[in-house]
């Protein structure tokens, strides 16, 4: 009885802005304006391919950017004394203190033709280079705003491998390379699952780093979505039923994403 008094405030939680709304996204993405049950919302989605397809491939290069960049990163930091990882954690989180749009106007400062790295560019005789309103310049505000969420999981993991066992490793015999893809490598693999999830879902469904880094060159499934609800294009169903599309994209990488993921806990006990 009490375990049930004590979930209630969370089933109320749950029900009001999880289930709720997403009651709703689905009421809108199968009706039309009327309000009568139809599949033509979702079978306009086709029609906006070509920027799932584009999400995606920049979600994927931010998400493994962030990786390449955050696993040795966040390696280190597991290694070093628990002082210095404390100062350096909260390095890596005070950015995420600041507001994210903040950020980002930051990135359109430094990336425009008369920006801060244009003009040092131009002191030594090069530029200027074309970065802001590209895909690149997406990217780069991905990485920038998501890497954190990338190295906290993987340090958070890598804490818990017990130094001995490296040691242990070393001393009968196994290089750097046998010590990493025999026993940091598959130990971090929770954490790797878990911030390419916290990295991706979010990158894949941004709209302000497109609009911002962008222009109207990357249109991205977030600026498909909020066209559809506030830009001149008002459809809100059509933007309902691109976000259920996009919702069952995202569930389907983190089914497969957990799958792997318990294969590989798998396969080390076995």
């Amino acid at each position: 009885m009490k375990s049930k008094v004590a979930f209630l405030p969370y089933g109320i939680w749950m029900l009001l802005f999880t289930i709720v709304p997403l009651g709703l996204v689905a009421y809108f993405g199968l009706t039309d304006e009327a309000g009568h049950w139809t599949m033509s919302n979702l079978i306009r989605v086709s029609d906006y391919a070509y920027v799932f397809i584009k999400s995606i491939w920049l979600a994927v290069v931010a998400t493994v950017i962030c990786l390449i960049i955050a696993y040795p990163l966040a390696y280190i930091l597991s290694r070093i004394s628990e002082n210095r990882q404390r100062m350096m954690v909260m390095i890596v989180m005070l950015p995420m203190w600041m507001n994210f749009l903040l950020r980002t106007y930051a990135w359109m400062t430094l990336l425009e033709g008369t920006g801060i790295i244009n003009s040092l560019l131009k002191i030594i005789g090069i530029g200027p280079l074309n970065m802001i309103n590209t895909a690149g310049a997406v990217v780069l505000g991905m990485v920038y705003n998501y890497l954190p969420f990338m190295i906290l999981p993987l340090y958070s993991i890598m804490t818990k491998i017990d130094g001995s066992v490296i040691e242990a490793a070393q001393d009968l015999g196994s290089n750097n390379w046998q010590v990493f893809s025999k026993i940091v490598l598959p130990l971090s693999v929770p954490g790797i699952t878990t911030g390419i999830i916290m990295v991706f879902v979010p990158a894949v469904s941004t709209f302000i780093i497109s609009r911002m880094l962008g222009g109207n060159t990357t249109m991205l499934i977030g600026d498909l979505i909020e066209l559809q609800f506030l830009g001149n294009a008002y459809n809100p169903n059509l933007g309902a039923a691109i976000s259920m599309v996009l919702m069952v994209l995202i569930l389907i990488c983190m089914t497969f994403l957990n799958k792997m993921d318990s294969e590989e806990m798998e396969g080390m006990l076995i």
